[in-house]
């Protein structure tokens, strides 16, 4: 089994900062990708960024310039720095990796429980 762990949401003003990470543990040989989605109250769930084993993030239209996302293969850890947020940014941020369990073995999803970020106006 293999378990996320978020940490780092918050409440913050609009125009501050915050910073997510994303804790993978368990039966673990290699992490492919790792990003974050968004769920809005109300709205469609939304990939804000997305980090690949070799390094390639992309991102929503909607963060591009505002949010960084980074990888620690050693630490199996992703980190999503967040800046000049704004009310809009309200969501519940879930990370999610794609995860091979063991050498030869295909890739399998998890997922995290979810971290609350509220962006005050």
């Amino acid at each position: 089994q293999v378990q996320l762990v978020e940490s780092g949401g918050g409440l913050v003003q609009a125009g501050g900062s915050l910073r997510l990470s994303c804790a993978a543990s368990g039966n673990i040989f290699s992490i492919n990708d790792m990003g974050w989605y968004r769920q809005a109250s109300g709205k469609q769930r939304e990939l804000v960024a997305i980090i690949s084993d070799g390094g390639i993030t992309d991102y929503a239209d909607s963060v591009k310039g505002r949010v960084s996302i980074s990888r620690d293969n050693a630490k199996n850890t992703a980190y999503l720095q967040m800046n000049s947020l704004e009310p809009e940014d309200t969501a519940v941020y879930c990370c999610y990796a794609t995860v091979v369990p063991k050498r030869w073995s295909r890739p399998y999803n998890y997922w995290g429980q979810g971290t609350q970020v509220t962006v005050s106006s």
